[in-house]
């Protein structure tokens, strides 16, 4: 039985289909949009730029999950990802969009731009973090694709296994600030059970998985 309204799980040693459940349905992908936000920032961005973030950080959306930056505080692209990613931070994606693409609209054409590229033909972004937009969607396929690219990058994997992590940088004042994150990854955490036989992916060495590897992606925050 399962729950979702879309799901899947495809081995990557022969590549068959275990399980798939509306698996090409168009859906709002909520938070799992910043895994391309990561990925295109990774691959396209530098991760030493020191970004001071804008007005664009502002997100009062009821139930948004931030990582709590203000404008006028300096940060590097990689300080950046680890707040989009860790906490799950929208106002993190936002300051990504704009240092990189100069608005929210040009980075979410980036993204658009490579999920065309990885084959993720069924998905629409319109902006770096998942806040609800009737045009911003993707497939549970889809999300099998974009991910298995970003875990080809080491840098996503190293901030997605990550357990904890303190960014220290510079306020509006130019003040010395610092906050610690956490990962929202409750599996991760140990705050979930893993299910017999699969182990998280990510990590400091790399990916690990168990025989006839699996992915499993989903979203509880916006």
């Amino acid at each position: 039985s399962v729950g979702a309204e879309a799901a899947a799980v495809f081995s990557l040693d022969d590549h068959k289909v275990i399980l798939e459940k509306n698996v090409f349905k168009r859906l709002y992908p909520a938070s799992t949009t910043k895994v391309m936000t990561a990925l295109v920032a990774i691959r396209y961005g530098n991760l030493q730029d020191v970004v001071t973030v804008g007005q664009e950080t502002v997100i009062t959306e009821q139930g948004a999950s931030l990582c709590h930056i203000r404008p006028g505080e300096t940060l590097t692209m990689e300080q950046l990802l680890y707040g989009l990613m860790m906490p799950s931070g929208n106002d993190a994606g936002a300051a990504i969009a704009v240092h990189m693409a100069g608005s929210i609209e040009g980075f979410a054409d980036l993204m658009n731009q490579e999920a065309r590229a990885v084959g993720a033909t069924d998905t629409h972004f319109v902006n770096p973090h998942g806040l609800h937009d009737e045009d911003h969607y993707t497939t549970a396929y889809d999300l099998y694709l974009i991910f298995q690219e970003a875990m080809k990058e080491p840098v996503f994997r190293q901030i997605v296994g990550t357990g904890t992590y303190t960014a220290e940088y510079k306020d509006a004042n130019g003040e010395l600030k610092s906050q610690t994150w956490n990962n929202s990854n409750q599996f991760l955490t140990g705050q979930q059970p893993m299910p017999d036989g699969l182990f998280v992916l990510g990590g400091k060495t790399g990916t690990t998985s168990a025989a006839g590897s699996c992915l499993i992606m989903g979203s509880q925050d916006m």
